[in-house]
């Protein structure tokens, strides 16, 4: 299995709205539906023929290169509160994903396509990976969110990402208490004495409420939510637990 510890590097500062930065955004995915598209047709192949059309005509291309990179960089400018960065920096795609610990699609995700998107995608360099909080399922979602931060303090924070949807058991059902957030911190080696004075202290309160306000700006309602921006900065919305099958059609397309 592809271990995340030797692929995570500081997290971009990022603050973004779909709307900014000429952004082209198109949607995929349904949140209560586990395939199909319902994006306007051929969203994504136009996408794609942009960017190649952009790379044929760039001769003249320093200045137009550097405008790209400004764009890019600006639009994942927004995204500070979130994970550290998974992947290579230098990875052509960024892809942030909104979600909840409690999420019964989130853990779907997660048990299902994550891993593969991970080994293919991920370990060849060709995608990176910011996760951002949208805790909005109940209190425990909050304190899970927060105790990802804390272990981030120990450097283990998708280590603790991992944990936490391990021990998904339903939404709003306990298995996320404060005990519980503990225990997960002891099974993966952190300081329990460390982490228990963070997530005590709610300090990472402000920091998942904020996340929450930029997923509202940016049009998240449910969870998970996923933008995927390319080299130029545009970004393709998917919504929903979708396939594997969904996620390809959208990456490959971006590269």
């Amino acid at each position: 299995m592809f271990d995340k510890k030797y692929f995570i590097l500081s997290a971009i500062g990022v603050a973004i709205a779909a709307t900014v930065v000429g952004v082209s955004l198109s949607t995929t995915g349904a949140p209560n539906n586990d395939a199909g598209i319902i994006s306007p047709p051929n969203a994504v192949e136009d996408a794609a023929n942009n960017v190649e059309t952009k790379t044929e005509t760039s001769a003249a291309s320093t200045e137009e290169q550097k405008t790209k990179i400004q764009s890019r960089e600006s639009l994942l400018a927004l995204f500070s509160g979130g994970s550290p960065l998974l992947g290579s920096p230098d990875a052509p795609i960024t892809m942030i994903e909104f979600g909840d610990y409690q999420c019964t699609n989130c853990n779907r995700y997660f048990k299902n396509t994550e891993h593969t998107i991970l080994k293919n995608y991920v370990e060849t360099g060709k995608l990176n990976i910011i996760f951002i909080d949208f805790a909005f399922i109940g209190p425990d979602s909050r304190s899970a969110a927060q105790a990802a931060h804390c272990a981030n303090d120990q450097g283990k924070y998708w280590e603790y990402h991992d944990e936490t949807y391990s021990n998904w058991n339903g939404e709003n059902t306990g298995w996320a208490s404060i005990d519980n957030l503990k225990k997960f911190a002891s099974n993966i080696g952190l300081d329990q004495k460390t982490f228990n004075q963070c997530l005590d202290g709610n300090r990472y309160a402000q920091k998942v409420e904020t996340s929450f306000g930029l997923g509202k700006q940016l049009g998240v309602s449910g969870t998970p939510t996923f933008f995927i921006i390319d080299s130029e900065g545009k970004a393709t919305k998917i919504v929903g637990a979708q396939p594997y099958s969904t996620f390809t059609q959208v990456l490959d397309s971006k590269l």
